[in-house]
């Protein structure tokens, strides 16, 4: 997977976790962000990589996502692998 397409995925992710407030908060809280750094930073690849972290720790979260996107787990432990971090935290 490219990097761009692993940044959609993410965007994607950032934007199911934005729909609902309580997964928002929850990624806020770990990642330090305000709401405000989290618009700044939309684009940044390593916050990307975060948002797919947050969704790929919890398995809830994970599933009700890939439900709702029709993508696979394996698909975003890919799209995590091209941002940066990824390789070391999801690689083999």
């Amino acid at each position: 997977m490219d990097k761009e397409q692993a940044e959609t995925i993410a965007l994607q992710a950032l934007s199911f976790l934005a729909k609902d407030e309580t997964l928002l908060d929850h990624f806020l809280t770990l990642s330090g962000l305000t709401l405000q750094e989290l618009k700044r930073r939309l684009r940044e690849p390593d916050l990307l990589g975060g948002v797919l972290d947050a969704i790929l720790a919890d398995d809830t979260v994970l599933l009700s996502f890939c439900n709702a996107t029709s993508l696979s787990p394996d698909t975003l432990v890919k799209a995590r692998r091209a941002l940066p971090g990824g390789y070391e935290v999801y690689g083999s």
